[in-house]
């Protein structure tokens, strides 16, 4: 029997690599991309690289349902 197990990430990661977003989410980097440009996804560059900003999309996520 084959175990699989979801990635584990931190719950407080402000911020995370779109590469490692793409990779947990399930996401191809292309779609992330996508997501940022179109405004889907809340995004940050830090120096050269640009980053999911984990901290307001959960934040969005809890407002959107309305858990808050």
């Amino acid at each position: 029997m084959e175990d699989t197990q979801a990635p584990q990430v931190p719950a407080n990661v402000p911020l995370m690599t779109i590469e490692r977003f793409a990779e947990l989410s399930g996401l191809e980097q292309g779609v992330v991309y996508g997501h940022i440009r179109n405004g889907h996804l809340p995004a940050v560059k830090v120096g050269k690289y640009r980053m999911i900003n984990i901290a307001l999309l959960q934040r969005q996520c809890l407002q959107q349902e309305d858990w808050a």
